[in-house]
């Protein structure tokens, strides 16, 4: 009988070839699709994060600062999150949906694939402009890519622009007590800053005019978002909708915008909640036309009044 292993850590080094092939054989041996997988490193440079995030299929990035308790707490939500994947995917396989669902998925993909690819197209001169400016104005890669949860718990590369100073995710736990969402440690846990210290002076305007969003036009021509939907999630906050109370709000397609910005972006008196229940919401009612009456009223929420 052969044994699986309760997880996989690869010892990079600095260098990602192994890490490439351990990932095509991992893909290609189906027994080990449930396993998590981590990757180590002595030195998480900006070079080799960026390579990693590249990569894909990683559950988490270890360092010598990891302590036993620290990776027990990543273990236990990689496995969460790959046992949620899986039972969706399942019942998506066996659940027999209405003609109507297969009527809204084709148009919606539809309509997907016609304003991303319009949008690339028109504001690309845009794109590159800000691109070169990111690079002018501070050390980094042009773009953020973190692994984010969207339908169905489905783990894929969210790009966005980089908004923020290198490495600004190792500061989130120094900064809790900012945290604007009102949480006493039994909620879901949702993190945003007021003001965010991390974000750089052009990573200022690229939020307050939305312009950081524009990246994610990629994610939907690849099919991991939709126009429009539920935000993605960082794995860390995923982990903690995973009830039956909250897990609804997967049930819809990831998108770019949607009911919640439309109606609670940049306010400050947001709860856990009413973000959740707004998410569940569309998740229950989503529809193209629903979309489409979204759409039109996301002009008024592109400009934040509040750095968030």
């Amino acid at each position: 009988m052969k044994l699986k292993p309760e997880f996989i850590i690869c010892n990079i080094s600095g260098n990602t070839v192994d890490l490439l092939s351990l990932r095509e054989f991992l893909q290609e041996t189906k027994e080990y699709e449930e396993v998590p997988l981590f990757v180590y490193t002595d030195f998480l440079t900006v070079e080799v994060r960026w390579e990693l995030q590249k990569t894909g299929g990683i559950d988490d990035l270890l360092t010598a600062s990891v302590t036993p308790e620290i990776f027990a707490e990543k273990l236990s939500m990689a496995r969460r999150l790959r046992e949620l994947t899986k039972k969706a995917e399942s019942a998506a396989k066996t659940k027999r949906q209405p003609l109507k669902y297969y009527i809204n998925h084709f148009f919606k993909r539809a309509m997907d694939i016609a304003v991303a690819g319009t949008l690339l197209l028109l504001l690309s001169p845009v794109l590159l402009l800000v691109a070169l400016l990111i690079k002018i104005e501070s050390k980094g890669p042009v773009f953020y890519i973190s692994h984010r949860a969207g339908n169905g718990y489905k783990i894929f590369n969210f790009y966005k622009f980089r908004t923020m100073v290198v490495n600004a995710d190792k500061l989130v736990s120094e900064m809790s007590h900012l945290n604007q969402y009102d949480t006493n440690g039994n909620d879901p846990v949702f993190f945003k800053v007021s003001n965010d210290p991390r974000v750089t002076r052009l990573g200022g305007f690229l939020r307050n005019s939305s312009m950081d969003e524009l990246p994610q036009l990629l994610n939907v021509l690849l099919g991991h978002m939709s126009i429009v939907g539920n935000r993605p999630l960082p794995l860390y906050e995923a982990a903690t909708l995973t009830t039956d109370d909250y897990a609804g709000r997967f049930l819809a397609p990831a998108g770019i915008t949607g009911l919640w910005q439309i109606k609670k972006r940049g306010q400050k008196d947001m709860s856990v909640k009413e973000r959740i229940n707004l998410d569940i919401s569309y998740a229950e009612n989503h529809s193209v036309l629903y979309d489409m009456w979204i759409l039109a009223n996301t002009p008024n929420a592109l400009i934040q009044k509040d750095n968030v």
